[in-house]
């Protein structure tokens, strides 16, 4: 184990946890909250459905403002009025969905999220909303209060840390989700129930990515991993370092040769036991601060090295959601922590590693570290004959320069279908895929004269010498998921359900695909 890791002597204020949910039976006219919601589509001049309701008893205050030009259903826009007592609440938030010819969940996913933002802002404790996109916008029930839902919560998300007025910071306490039809109650607690789970693994991965590096270490998120396994039914390992030298992971261990915290290979596995269903494996890089090691980084470019763990995050979150959900599928969570520091027993650019599948490997940069610990572990997994293996890391630089920042990640991959399960579910969660190609010519550029490979291509070769890295320890279908430039953002735009901080990239990528595959 790690030697005792210094923490702030600051008492910690906590996290912010997310809103409450429900589902109630009711016209959302009746409910009692501080704040209701309803919608508009971009062009409507006459309201209908709910708002049409709210319309009717504010005396047309909604036609007001759609005539008077201060309402137009713009995508994320947000009108606010005031009931005057007409309503049980105090205040009506009417949030524009877009063209209707345009909306998808992502939409509505966006628009909760707008509307739920702007209810803090006004410091609203209880909300509640309509479903949007089950009516006139023709989406299934279940999917659209889904995406109602977990827009909401992700919005209601908030990492308050050491700040002493975090705990006086404003929030929304609760989300009701209001449905007036009772044979629909079902599916909208079908959705509900789908997205809770969703966003407490978003929330997971979001506070182990903001939490510092002095908190969060290997030893840390093995805790965590040890934690989802005691409050559910997911099972545990954690190789340490012995381990991993027995399994000959000297790639995975060299990383971890230059700090104090001991390094961790932790494995979670969902339905263990259902050996009748195919195994599929998420591998999350975890390195819990990247120094760049000897191939130390510039002073700005260290400094939100804490999330270079993101991957790992992002597959503990999506182990404790699937869980949660129980999806009859059988899936193998692994994640690689470890810290990556320079001092006398650091490894060096020119050394020759060998990694378990006995691949030997050139060091030229000691700062392209997560692709060593990844091939470990992704020649590891080949062992439980996994019908599908994807990793996730927050690997190069390149990816970010070829898409730009919060625009998407890099998707590799040597089967379509397994690329085409990805990308279909990241259109249906909003967390975006490129996929990017695995050129011979990538390849060209990791031969090395000493070695089997070159653990990088040089500054020059490309967004694709890592993924070519990783695929010689593969043979099974995979998929390699670069979401270096989308595990944090400064503020989340036109996307309000991304808080500043943490993005909790992946979780909702993998749950789709996962609901999928079951």
């Amino acid at each position: 184990m790690s030697e005792t890791r210094e923490v702030p002597t600051k008492p910690f204020t906590g996290l912010q946890s997310l809103a409450t949910s429900d589902v109630v039976n009711a016209d959302i006219t009746e409910v009692d909250a501080d704040t209701i919601v309803v919608n508009l589509f971009l062009g409507v001049t006459a309201p209908g459905g709910a708002t049409g309701a709210v319309d009717s008893r504010l005396d047309g205050a909604v036609t007001q403002l759609i005539e008077g030009g201060d309402l137009t259903g713009k995508l994320g826009e947000v009108a606010v009025l005031y009931s005057g007592g007409k309503l049980p609440a105090r205040r009506v938030l009417v949030v524009g969905l877009g063209e209707h010819n345009e909306f998808d969940m992502e939409a509505a996913r966006r628009a909760s999220a707008a509307a739920a933002t702007r209810a803090r802002e006004l410091g609203t404790s209880k909300l509640a909303t309509v479903v949007h996109g089950a009516g006139i916008g023709g989406f299934p029930t279940e999917e659209a209060a889904q995406a109602t839902l977990e827009g909401a919560l992700l919005a209601s998300y908030g990492f308050g840390g050491w700040r002493k007025d975090a705990a006086l910071a404003k929030r929304v306490e609760s989300i009701t989700l209001a449905e007036v039809t009772e044979a629909k109650l079902a599916e909208v607690e079908a959705g509900a129930r789908a997205a809770r789970a969703v966003a407490r693994g978003v929330a997971l991965a979001r506070d182990l990515v903001n939490l510092p590096a002095n908190v969060v270490n290997p030893d840390y998120m093995v805790e965590t991993a040890r934690k989802l396994a005691s409050e559910s039914a997911l099972e545990l390992f954690v190789g340490d370092r012995d381990w991993a030298a027995e399994q000959g992971m000297g790639a995975f261990l060299a990383v971890a040769q230059g700090s104090r915290n001991e390094p961790a290979f932790v494995q979670l596995e969902h339905n263990k036991e259902r050996t009748d269903l195919p195994l599929i494996a998420l591998v999350g890089k975890g390195v819990t601060f990247d120094t760049g090691g000897l191939s130390l980084k510039s002073r700005d470019g260290m400094i939100p090295m804490k999330n270079d763990m993101a991957g790992a995050a992002a597959v503990l979150g999506t182990m404790q959601a699937i869980a949660e959900l129980d999806l009859p599928v059988r899936v193998l969570g692994v994640c690689t922590c470890v810290e990556n520091m320079p001092d006398g027993a650091a490894f060096r650019p020119s050394d020759v590693l060998v990694a378990g599948n006995g691949l030997s490997i050139e060091v030229l940069s000691t700062d392209a570290e997560g692709r060593l610990a990844l091939a470990d572990a992704l020649w590891y997994v080949q062992r439980f004959a996994p019908a599908a293996v994807v990793d996730i890391a927050t690997l190069t630089g390149s990816s970010v320069v070829a898409i730009g920042a919060g625009v998407a990640a890099s998707l590799f991959g040597n089967d379509a279908p397994l690329r085409a399960r990805l990308e279909t579910a990241a259109t249906a969660t909003g967390e975006t895929v490129w996929h990017m190609p695995l050129f011979d010519d990538y390849r060209k550029t990791i031969e090395s004269k000493v070695a089997d490979l070159k653990n990088t291509g040089g500054a020059q070769g490309g967004v694709g010498t890592s993924a070519v890295f990783l695929e010689a320890f593969t043979d099974y279908p995979w998929a390699h998921v670069d979401m270096a430039g989308m595990a944090m953002v400064d503020s989340g735009k036109e996307r309000k359900y991304l808080t500043h901080g943490a993005t909790g990239y992946g979780v909702r990528l993998f749950v789709e695909f996962l609901r999928d595959w079951a």
